[in-house]
């Protein structure tokens, strides 16, 4: 690796290759690594005992870091985004959607649209995983969430969501909020049409939730009827940016974490075979529901052990508000502390062989023997994604619904890399066809 450069340190080397910078300075200097982007310095932290320091004991030391901050010009002041007391205020409004009653609800619909999908299948066709599985988790994402269909405008919506996250470099440039505002800037125009785009799809929901007038179960009408402890309400504003951000992390994160599962399924057959073993024995045939979630461990550990390999959330930054001693070394207040999943999901320490895909890591004593957050595709803490639950039901079952009558076989000619933008991405995709069993 190229030594540090005047002014902007490591930057270059982080915005050519995120994941494996982060995976060579771990290497290079173990569980705690310190390095500088631009005049940032951050400390990156791989042991699962200092990452329950930063994400849970110590929390109310940190901030969301300013890479993340910046995506407030996409997310306005959502959950992913906002900061105490605010945050506080929308989690406490948000929860009850994921409660168990609602996640039953959700569980039918989840089975039905990944049936659905597979309905518009053949038998040897060709297709991209990664844009078959977007446009199904939106559709699970709309129907569950605000009770919406949008199949019409799914390409619409799919083209704005790869628009945005392809400018992801855009946004962490310096300066990236009047950036965007620059007229002549072909990026900055491209940014704000998508962005435009998803805001005409959110804002007229939340107009047909309101002419209504009735609770249609879903997490938006809940929202609009919660109140706070001053009896306030939600404003348009402030239903868009938490609509918005279920929106995508609902809809993006879901897709990749089945994309990167469905790949590791094709290129490990005795993993697929056990998978298929499970659906034929347990569903028999018929859709999946809620109540089968704990009746498909394998399924389950499946999905897990691709999360581990490639989680879609593939690094957490928090700001230190106030100093914070790792390991005998006090840093000071505006240093940032980043933990990476994909890091520590890959750490020789902590997981035997660990670029091996092995499912068996999250079944019985082995999977109670793992280190707290040795595993945090999550997060952690009070910060810790809201929608987890959601994620781990949608995951299982749409891999069950789908696994018992399909398969997929990867194009051998096709490279698959992962690119780390928002999310964990394929950079090419996924090619594969598609057989039924």
């Amino acid at each position: 690796m190229r030594r540090p450069l005047p002014f902007l340190g490591r930057l270059p080397d982080f915005r050519r290759d995120p994941v494996g910078f982060l995976a060579r300075m771990s290497a290079e200097q173990g569980d705690v690594a310190r390095f500088r982007l631009g005049p940032q310095n951050v400390v990156l932290l791989r042991h699962p005992d200092d990452i329950r320091d930063v994400l849970v004991t110590y929390n109310q030391r940190f901030v969301k870091s300013r890479m993340l901050q910046r995506t407030r010009v996409l997310l306005g002041e959502g959950l992913l985004t906002s900061e105490e007391p605010y945050h506080t205020r929308q989690r406490k409004l948000v929860q009850p959607a994921f409660y168990r009653d609602r996640l039953v609800c959700y569980a039918a619909t989840m089975a039905e649209k990944a049936r659905d999908a597979g309905g518009r299948w053949s038998d040897g066709q060709a297709v991209d995983l990664d844009q078959e599985m977007m446009r199904l988790t939106l559709s699970i994402v709309t129907a569950t969430l605000f009770s919406a269909n949008v199949e019409a405008e799914t390409a619409e919506i799919g083209a704005a969501m790869s628009s945005i996250l392809n400018m992801f470099n855009l946004l962490m440039l310096p300066m990236s909020e009047w950036l965007i505002r620059i007229p002549v800037l072909p990026a900055a125009r491209r940014f704000r049409e998508a962005r435009s785009r998803l805001d005409s799809v959110i804002y007229r929901i939340i107009r047909e939730h309101r002419d209504a007038h009735a609770d249609q179960g879903d997490l938006l009408s809940m929202l609009m009827d919660a109140r706070d402890e001053a009896g306030n309400g939600m404003s348009d504003r402030e239903l868009r940016d938490e609509a918005l951000t279920l929106f995508i992390a609902g809809h993006e994160t879901t897709a990749m974490a089945l994309n990167w599962t469905w790949y590791l399924l094709a290129r490990n057959p005795d993993a697929e075979r056990r998978f298929h073993e499970e659906l034929d024995s347990v569903l028999q045939g018929r859709l999946p529901g809620y109540d089968d979630f704990a009746k498909l461990p394998v399924t389950e550990s499946i999905f897990a052990e691709s999360m581990r390999l490639y989680p879609p959330a593939w690094g957490i930054g928090r700001r230190a508000i106030a100093a914070h001693t790792v390991r005998g070394v006090e840093y000071p207040a505006g240093t940032i502390f980043a933990v990476s999943p994909w890091v520590t999901h890959r750490s020789p320490a902590l997981w035997a062989d660990p670029e091996r895909f092995d499912p068996d890591r999250f079944r019985g004593e082995a999977r109670a023997a793992q280190p707290k957050f040795a595993y945090f595709p999550f997060g952690g803490g009070p910060r810790v994604c809201i929608g987890e639950r959601f994620a781990w039901l949608e995951g299982v079952l749409v891999l069950a619904a789908i696994g018992q009558h399909w398969r997929f076989e990867l194009d051998p000619g096709q490279p698959v890399e992962p690119q780390p933008l928002l999310t964990l991405r394929p950079k090419h995709g996924i090619k594969v066809s598609i057989h039924r069993r």
